[in-house]
């Protein structure tokens, strides 16, 4: 699952390319770790991955569409799984086997055979 870099940059996916720019400075002045000397470097590394991504378009492009893919693929799972509980919460006829079908065969002859 790809990491979510609009939440991470704090913009919205329908951010502009100059809204993005300005969240990845302000964010980047944050979490400097020159600035901030309680910032892990885990944040500058996220950060910067983000805005290499968002901050190229087509690169921001191809993101989106993997993203969608990703929500259309969790949207069909979810669908696919409520399908399944409903089918299991169906009552079906008990299932025999083929032996307990021959003797309740045998019992219906033998009872038509009565009534005649």
């Amino acid at each position: 699952m790809t990491p979510d870099y609009y939440t991470i940059l704090e913009v919205t996916p329908m951010a502009s390319q100059a809204e993005i720019k300005h969240a990845y400075r302000r964010l980047a002045r944050q979490y400097h770790p020159d600035l901030n000397h309680q910032a892990l470097d885990k944040h500058i590394k996220q950060l910067n991955e983000a805005y290499k991504v968002l901050g190229n378009t087509t690169r921001r492009a191809a993101y989106d569409a993997q993203r969608l893919e990703e929500q259309r693929r969790k949207v069909t799972q979810e669908h696919l799984r409520q399908q399944q509980q409903a089918a299991r919460r169906v009552k079906r006829e008990p299932e025999m086997t083929w032996i307990e079908g021959i003797f309740g065969f045998i019992r219906e002859l033998r009872r038509n055979m009565r009534e005649e």
